[in-house]
């Protein structure tokens, strides 16, 4: 037998030992689940169109809640609106740890908002919370940064003059830029070389993260870490942009002025300069290195990725742009700008945009939890660190609330008297303790991007709108929509 493939049996033989020396301390009872081979766990029932898949197909086998086996690893999986809000929210504090995503933690470690747990992410949520309203998050200074923004990318479309082009890059730059005014303080042109070098390393690590390969690392990263392979180019890519948000902290901080600072990073370096003396204080560099990569990769591509999606659809589903801009028509005219406070006059735009986020499920089976402490749920004992999948595609389509839970349909969000509904369903930002931080940002530049551009354009497709294709390009932890073309043409 070839020497490598000896070599490669013998630290398979290893690895395998010493998971059964592990799995004999796990204590508890796991919800049941489909068999698991020992070290393959259940890599045989993975679908190759992605672990949603896999995990539709298992939930309608065994239910709700349900034990997998990533490789090695079991993984507590949670389908069904009630399932998880019952977790997340009724028992929100044992469910508030973070779980793990391999390839990106290679960096990231637990540090930052996003990946850390326990006091550590209490104390950067509630700073970052405090900090991200004072910024912008809580006052109209955001709205105000947004319709700016919106201005930038309507004149950028005008010069087209309906010409086909793919949205991805206008979207990403806009919402690149609102998170950018908060955390660095400052917009970019959308020719700027280094700002279009952050976006396509976000781009990459995005489609990346949502590859087959990279749901495959995620069941073997014990192993695979040692190997060529998608976790190399993801990590290449954030050391990358953690160089470019090390720059920008060194120029803050030779610029601080104390009594006025700026955005996200001069609060967090004053935090830091008061609490030097604390030999315990999280408020450290890696701290602040991970949460502004954090916040700049979510601030960006989740959002841009849904207008992506929403544009789409309009394309496909031409009658309800129709109805928007009949809407805008009525409440906002041709000769403001939108805000707000519109909003609440619009419902089936309101609608519009909620079906949008629903439809396109684009982070289909949530950030992964871990139970902060041994904890009872529907009969099953979870160890203290037991991972949790809460998929929340689940919800997202729920026949128990949506009438047509595959279909696009504005009338899921619209009751009797055509008032805006809410959902117990509706959880694109997830729910409980870790639901989204920038939800409030989110929400606001759906709203404000999208009747901006359909108030200044109406949009066409270079093919038939029944040869439109909503196939994913990628489907694993995230979607990410075919790339297509689209006319703005001028109203």
């Amino acid at each position: 037998m070839d020497p490598s493939v000896l070599l490669l049996l013998a630290v398979l033989l290893s690895l395998f030992l010493l998971l059964v020396r592990g799995h004999a301390k796990i204590h508890g009872h796991l919800p049941p689940g489909p068999r698991p081979l020992p070290l393959l766990g259940n890599l045989l029932q993975m679908d190759r169109g992605g672990l949603l898949k896999c995990f539709i197909h298992l939930q309608e086998k065994h239910g709700d809640v349900f034990t997998v086996h990533l490789g090695p690893r079991p993984v507590v999986v949670l389908c069904g609106t009630q399932t998880i809000r019952e977790a997340l929210v009724n028992n929100a504090e044992a469910f508030s740890g973070r779980g793990t995503i391999a390839a990106a933690q290679l960096v990231m470690q637990d540090y930052g908002i996003f990946f850390s747990s326990g006091e550590r992410w209490k104390t950067l949520r509630r700073f970052s919370l405090a900090t991200m309203k004072e910024f912008g998050m809580g006052k109209r200074s955001v709205e105000e940064r947004i319709k700016e923004e919106a201005q930038c990318l309507v004149e950028e479309l005008k010069k087209y003059q309906g010409a086909p082009l793919d949205p991805t890059f206008f979207f990403q730059c806009v919402t690149a830029n609102i998170i950018c005014s908060i955390v660095f303080g400052e917009r970019f042109d959308y020719t700027d070389e280094q700002f279009l070098r952050l976006l396509n390393l976000m781009y990459q690590i995005y489609s990346l993260l949502r590859s087959f390969s990279c749901q495959m690392f995620e069941l073997f990263s014990g192993l695979l870490k040692y190997f060529p392979g998608v976790h190399r180019q993801i990590a290449k890519n954030q050391q990358e942009i953690l160089n470019f948000i090390t720059h920008r902290v060194e120029k803050h901080r030779a610029s601080l002025d104390p009594s006025e600072p700026r955005d996200f990073i001069d609060t967090y370096l004053l935090r830091m300069e008061k609490e030097k003396s604390n030999h315990n204080t999280e408020f450290h560099h890696q701290n602040l290195m991970m949460s502004v990569l954090s916040l700049f990769f979510a601030g960006t591509e989740t959002t841009s990725t849904t207008l992506c999606c929403g544009f789409l659809l309009m394309l496909m589903y031409p009658h309800v742009a129709g109805k928007v801009q009949k809407e805008i028509d009525q409440v906002i005219g041709s000769h403001r700008l939108p805000t707000l406070d519109d909003r609440t006059k619009m419902p089936y735009t309101d609608a519009v945009i909620h079906e949008i986020q629903r439809f396109s499920d684009i982070v289909p089976t949530g950030a992964p939890h871990r139970v902060t402490k041994d904890t009872m749920f529907r009969g099953y004992l979870l160890p203290k660190n037991t991972e949790v999948y809460p998929i929340l595609s689940s919800a997202l389509h729920d026949p128990q609330y949506f009438e047509q839970p595959d279909s696009f349909n504005p009338d899921h969000f619209l009751d009797a008297n055509g008032a805006l509904k809410k959902s117990e369903a509706f959880l694109p930002f997830s729910t409980g303790k870790r639901i989204c931080l920038g939800e409030s940002i989110a929400r606001n530049e759906l709203f404000l991007f999208f009747t901006s551009i359909l108030q200044n354009f109406s949009v066409a497709s270079p093919v038939a709108s029944k040869d439109i294709d909503l196939t994913p390009k990628e489907s694993g932890i995230g979607k990410i929509p075919p790339t297509y073309q689209i006319c703005f043409l001028a109203r």
